[in-house]
């Protein structure tokens, strides 16, 4: 049912149609609402909403749920991410299915409520998939795809939508029916869960002839999640007739010379920018990384074969290293094509169309 909904109240019932068992979450801008709203209409779905006093505490009621078996899930942004940075690692470790969706925002110090992608960014190596939606009804296809997903590969993951531009936008969404809900995504049976008749334990020491083995198969478990990724996508896109993209999204990359690469609603900005520099007689494309972990690098390579230079353009930044994203394309390509690495929005700074096309020609590394 199409609707004008905010972002983040669209979210809410989203993933209240998905039937989560138990909700932990503890309210940060700017993701507050989705919480806020799925404590309001608790009474409409029935599942367990459990008010922390802490995003650590909320990620790990998440974790305790999931292991007793139950669909769960949290929101959070900003400092809460970081907040939940150590069990962040016990959830993926632990191969928990947990869906979160984190309203991307700026980290401290300097204190800054505003958008950009640094933190999830900063949680990039957690072991969670990650994926950067561009408009608010993917989020909400995301959402649905992510549990199918993180159950089929025991690996927890992490929708990311941008602050405000997304999250307190007001705009048309297609609502999916619970019934429909229910079609594509049936009730969780884990494989394994606490059970006082066959008693084990979960999250356990580890010792050296163990330990690395177990990290070996959850990096090759992730790597192999793209094809899961892009199976979850295909079948949402036959039952609910929107097409979906998996892991990337090409735009009149045909022809193109210079291939802007991005991620979330940056994207769609990019695209007039795209718009503009073809009518300019300016040979522009766009590739959009929805999924950053697993990093699809070989089709990221393919999409940008036949490109004469790359711009990279990302709300993010490593310190004393330089753009994330752009550091993946370079180690993707494997070659001396130029990639172009440009930061920019940071801590909410606007990024214009006409700051966009100006990064057209730039030869080095530079900051909007």
């Amino acid at each position: 049912m199409k609707r004008m909904m905010e972002g983040s109240i669209a979210v809410a019932h989203v993933v209240a149609r998905c039937r989560p068992t138990v909700i932990a979450a503890y309210p940060i801008t700017p993701s507050t609402h989705v919480p806020e709203e799925l404590s309001r209409i608790q009474p409409e779905y029935g599942y367990e909403f459990i008010t922390v006093e802490s995003e650590h505490s909320a990620m790990s009621a998440c974790i305790g749920a999931s292991v007793a078996g139950a669909r769960t899930f949290t929101a959070t942004s900003s400092q809460g991410l970081l907040y939940m940075h150590e069990v962040l690692f016990n959830a993926s470790g632990m191969r928990l299915p947990i869906v979160m969706v984190v309203a991307n925002r700026s980290v401290g110090a300097p204190l800054n409520i505003w958008n950009d992608w640094q933190d999830s960014i900063s949680q990039r190596d957690a072991g969670w998939i990650q994926l950067y939606c561009k408009n608010n009804q993917e989020t909400l296809d995301t959402v649905i795809q992510a549990y199918k997903i993180a159950e089929k590969t025991d690996i927890p993951v992490m929708v990311c939508f941008e602050g405000y531009y997304l999250t307190h936008e007001v705009s048309e969404v297609d609502l999916p029916e619970q019934k429909d809900v229910d079609a594509f995504l049936p009730a969780f049976r884990p494989k394994l869960a606490l059970d006082t008749n066959k008693p084990m334990s979960f999250g356990t020491f580890a010792p050296p002839k163990y330990y690395q083995g177990m990290r070996e198969k959850q990096h090759r478990d992730i790597i192999a999640s793209a094809k899961v990724i892009e199976s979850v996508a295909a079948e949402f896109s036959k039952r609910f007739k929107r097409p979906q993209r998996a892991l990337l999204e090409s735009y009149k990359l045909e022809g193109a010379e210079t291939v802007f690469v991005t991620m979330g609603s940056l994207a769609e900005t990019t695209e007039v920018a795209v718009d503009e520099l073809r009518t300019e007689k300016k040979k522009a494309g766009l590739l959009r990384v929805k999924c950053l972990r697993p990093f699809p690098s070989e089709a990221v390579a393919k999409a940008l074969a036949r490109a004469k230079r790359v711009v990279v353009l990302e709300k993010d930044v490593s310190a004393g290293a330089g753009g994330v994203l752009a550091m993946d394309v370079r180690a993707s390509l494997r070659c001396d094509k130029p990639v172009v690495s440009v930061v920019c929005g940071l801590g909410g700074k606007d990024v214009p169309v006409r700051e966009i096309k100006k990064t057209f020609d730039l030869k080095k590394d530079s900051w909007l």
